[in-house]
């Protein structure tokens, strides 16, 4: 039993790889998405809805066949990782961005008002008031989401990628034990969400002393 656990867990740095890789481009694009999402210009504003609204509607599996089975075939040579990754990535831009959206409407115009009456430069504004504020807010969320990408990149498995929920499988296949197997994949993937919901709480911590400043 346990040489079939370390078994399941080769494929942790696969799983680990493509969540935290597709959190970071959802990070990276999701505050740009958002701010056209915010945007005054009614085409941009429509734009970025649009967008959005077909990114969230179509299931992660989907995404992750159209870039491996439709980019991948004909198009460009690409791997599973990768095709797992851009996929994935897609998702979570999107999804940040409504998080993020989400921690920006919380804060009220008066500090946007304020900043303006101490004639504060916007990058000093977004920097010094709006941004801690807007990700203390969005903080939990973006815990909640980063644990769900977690579990979402099981899907993974099904283009070839060598994660632990394809490990799980194979041995699976191997053994007829299915229920003790998937009960060790389980378990590898709560010990895996454990780190994120404690940075959660931590980077928490750090941001409401610096929003009490």
């Amino acid at each position: 039993m346990l040489e079939e656990f370390f078994l399941i867990l080769r494929g942790a740095s696969w799983t680990v790889s493509i969540t935290l890789l597709s959190l970071a481009i959802g990070l990276l694009f999701g505050f740009p998405i958002m701010l056209l999402r915010s945007s005054r210009i009614l085409p941009l504003r429509v734009l970025a809805i649009t967008v959005i609204a077909l990114i969230r509607a179509i299931p992660p599996i989907v995404w992750i066949f159209i870039v491996f089975f439709g980019l991948g075939t004909g198009v460009i040579n690409i791997s599973p990782f990768a095709a797992a990754l851009a996929g994935l990535g897609v998702i979570a831009a999107a999804n940040m961005a409504e998080i993020y959206r989400g921690g920006l409407i919380s804060i009220q115009r008066g500090q946007w008002e304020a900043a303006k009456a101490l004639n504060l430069k916007p990058i000093w504004t977004w920097r010094d008031i709006i941004l801690p504020q807007m990700l203390r807010v969005a903080l939990p969320a973006s815990a909640t989401y980063a644990i769900g990408l977690l579990k979402d990149s099981a899907i993974a498995s099904t283009i070839g990628v060598t994660d632990i929920a394809f490990q799980g499988a194979r041995l699976t296949q191997e053994t007829f034990e299915g229920l003790r197997i998937f009960a060790m994949v389980g378990l590898i993937y709560i010990l895996l969400s454990l780190p994120i919901a404690w940075l959660s709480r931590k980077a928490d911590f750090v941001l409401r002393a610096k929003v009490a400043r």
